[in-house]
């Protein structure tokens, strides 16, 4: 799946048809569980200054 893949769920919802982005996130967050608890992660990171990895997507882990 694209969201797992760690593609913007904007372009997701874009080449899937859906009506706003609300359907995609409604329909396929399930596929993101760890969502929060990456970008809370991220977000540590830029107030710590510890690089963030580039080799893997920023949703997922």
């Amino acid at each position: 799946m694209l969201l797992k893949a760690g593609i913007h769920p904007k372009i997701v919802q874009e080449r899937l048809g859906h009506s706003s982005i609300n359907v995609t996130l409604d329909t396929y967050s399930h596929v993101l569980p760890n969502l929060q608890e990456s970008v809370l992660k991220n977000i540590g990171d830029s107030i710590t200054g510890t690089r963030i990895n580039t080799d893997e997507p920023t949703l997922l882990k």
